[in-house]
């Protein structure tokens, strides 16, 4: 299984924070892969989403589930389709990494468990001559850069402007 942690700080209290980790909906602002979102449920436990993704020539509908939500702390997830994968949006205070302008801050931690192989290879429509193996080895040094892309859009959406922000890298596989 690969792993990918990574964590930045916004300058608003967890409260604040958590609606907008928890608004899936949102999300296609935030990437320019993700192009669609469409929930079963009511955004809570148990909630199925729906999220489209196209990259190059592949276009793939993930679907996933909300299994826990302990707001204003944290958000687990599992995909229920074609690939072994689950994870964790969490929220801690850090209210002593404000800067002199913010009145608090809240650390906000994206972390994704999956093995890559697992993937059903019936399940991503694949052009010719093209395998899975060359998918992943393509796909998984633009996670990094897409995770930044999604926390800088997140935070801006947060704090009501953008900014640069820093992107801790924790784990990543």
């Amino acid at each position: 299984m690969d792993r990918i942690l990574l964590s930045t700080l916004a300058h608003r209290s967890p409260e604040e924070v958590f609606p907008y980790v928890q608004s899936f909906r949102e999300y296609p602002r935030y990437t320019d892969h993700l192009k669609d979102v469409r929930v079963n449920g009511d955004g809570g436990v148990g909630s199925v989403y729906d999220l489209r993704l196209v990259w190059w020539k592949l276009s793939y509908t993930a679907r996933s589930r909300v299994t826990d939500i302990s707001a204003p702390e944290s958000l687990t997830w599992e995909l229920v389709n074609d690939i072994d994968a689950r994870g964790e949006w969490r929220v801690e205070p850090e209210p002593e990494s404000a800067p002199a302008d913010a009145e608090t801050a809240s650390r906000i931690y994206f972390e994704a468990v999956y093995d890559p192989y697992s993937a059903d290879k019936n399940a991503i429509s694949l052009p010719r001559f093209v395998s899975l193996d060359w998918v992943v080895d393509k796909v998984q040094p633009k996670l990094l850069g897409e995770a930044e892309t999604v926390v800088e859009r997140l935070v801006a959406d947060i704090e009501g402007r953008p900014r640069d922000v820093e992107l801790t890298v924790h784990e990543m596989p």
